[in-house]
């Protein structure tokens, strides 16, 4: 039997894994019992226990006390821990639904579009990813779309009211036990705000703590997730925060001709996700291990490759710059290298120290070693904005098709849902019981700035036999779906 060279190193680094991630197992306690056993030995019963009577009772008293303190103390001053006990994503009512087909149709109509403008956006919705089962608010289904300020309240309210009905519902968890309210939405800002208008719907308490985050792009549920993590944390144990996170797409509807503004319209739609954290680990299902956040607005080609503006004749949209992907990928490296040293094995962090340190030694263009991160993760949630963004991804960390699947059929089935699409991603691995005990997912996010935020959780409690993915419920059963058929 021929054992291909393939084959030989995937053998060679899972020993290679497998001793250096076992390092203290496999070397280091062996030898440390073999040099007490030769030193006793050496001694002798009788030499042992005179030395063991000879020892003060102070010695004894530091020996047990000292490393029960320490551990008392490291217990007492780390932050508390943060769960997630529930989320629950919308699915829109069916008389939002809209097919590519249908759009492709309004869109010969639209007034402000010229004949390229029309074979721009066509060839967009045809390349988009997005299926025919998407959702658009009502107000976007008209020639031309009927866009105002309470067009965008009722869509937030839809789709929020949806998915916070449901998590209630899931959970059998009071609006009255709620502690903190997060929200965020980066276009639609009304006031009063989101997390004003949940508290007034749900009559939450007067004393809750509310935060509404606009302006931050699809990144911003791991913001979200940041701020009502910190709050929990200095709130009474068993504390609970409501997180909800949203966009408004009739408010991105551009009336223009400015390619560059007319893609969002293309990727967009409707969805929200809610989502119920907790300090308390009972009747939990995630712990939240990570946040790691990186922002590259430093840099002006990176700042200015998302925006809302107005084009040359005034009309205002959403700006997608063509460097938006190298944009993406330079801020996932910079993600990437500040979340690696927490979470990658000893094994993966020494390859690429040897890689790093023989580039820099033999003063050569050696391709540094990209670190395997299916060795940390065991699923991953890579925000749904666009086939692109997915493709790049995958290409940089070297995943499979597998490892990008719940993000490829969340944008083909609910398309770019925004800062809620992370969520829509876990109840598709969801659905398909692919989560088990111990688990760990990486939520990756990106966003205006450029920014790109990294949530990390651990699987502590399987579904079970419970109802999960609901937005998935009705057509789990058709993915996924060959790539053929995606595009």
């Amino acid at each position: 039997m021929v054992i291909s060279p393939r084959r030989v190193n995937k053998h060679l680094k899972h020993s290679f894994q497998l001793v250096v991630n076992n390092f203290l197992v496999v070397i280091a306690v062996p030898l440390t019992a073999i040099v007490v056993l030769r030193e006793a030995a050496q001694l002798g019963p009788e030499e042992i226990l005179s030395r063991l009577h000879g020892l003060r009772q102070v010695h004894v008293f530091l020996a047990v006390f000292l490393p029960f303190a320490l551990a008392t103390f490291y217990l007492m001053s780390r932050p508390r821990s943060v769960y997630l006990v529930d989320y629950s994503c919308c699915r829109p009512k069916s008389s939002c639904r809209v097919s590519i087909g249908s759009l492709v149709e309004n869109v010969r109509f639209l007034p402000y579009l010229d004949d390229g403008g029309v074979h721009f956006m066509t060839r967009m919705l045809k390349r988009s990813g997005l299926g025919d089962q998407t959702y658009l608010h009502p107000s976007l289904h008209y020639i031309p779309p009927r866009c105002c300020l309470s067009g965008s309240r009722d869509e937030a309210e839809q789709v929020i009211f949806a998915a916070v009905d449901d998590l209630f519902a899931k959970t059998g968890i009071s609006p009255g036990a709620i502690d903190i309210i997060v929200t965020n939405c980066s276009v639609f800002c009304p006031t009063p705000s989101l997390a004003d208008i949940i508290v007034n719907k749900y009559q939450l308490r007067a004393d809750i703590r509310s935060v509404h985050i606009s302006g931050m792009g699809c990144s911003a549920g791991v913001i979200s997730l940041e701020v009502a993590r910190n709050l929990l944390q200095v709130a009474p144990r068993g504390a609970r925060a409501l997180m909800v996170s949203t966009e408004t797409t009739s408010l991105l509807n551009y009336t223009g001709k400015n390619r560059a503004m007319l893609l969002p319209a293309a990727l967009f739609r409707m969805g929200a996700a809610a989502v119920l954290l907790s300090t308390s680990r009972s009747v939990s299902r995630f712990r939240l291990t990570h946040i790691v956040r990186t922002l590259t607005a430093a840099q002006d080609r990176a700042y200015l490759c998302l925006s809302m503006k107005e084009d040359d004749v005034g009309e205002t949209g959403a700006y997608l710059s063509k460097d938006l992907v190298a944009v993406a990928g330079e801020a996932l490296t910079v993600n990437i290298t500040a979340i690696g040293p927490l979470v990658l094995p000893p094994s993966e962090k020494l390859l690429f120290a040897i890689s790093f340190i023989a580039r820099k030694v033999l003063r050569r263009k050696i391709k540094l070693y990209v670190p395997d991160f299916r060795t940390a993760f065991q699923h991953f949630c890579i925000h749904s904005g666009g086939r692109a963004v997915i493709d790049a991804v995958q290409t940089s960390l070297c995943l499979s098709d597998e490892d990008v699947e719940p993000s490829r059929m969340t944008l083909h089935r609910f398309g770019n849902t925004s800062s809620s699409s992370l969520w829509y991603e876990l109840a598709y691995m969801e659905a398909k019981r692919r989560t088990r005990k111990g688990d760990r997912v990486w939520m990756v996010g990106f966003g205006s700035g450029f920014k790109c935020n990294s949530a990390v959780w651990q699987c502590i409690r399987s579904p079970g036999n419970t109802i999960v993915g609901a937005p998935w419920a009705d057509s789990i059963h058709l993915y996924p779906l060959n790539i053929s058929e995606v595009g």
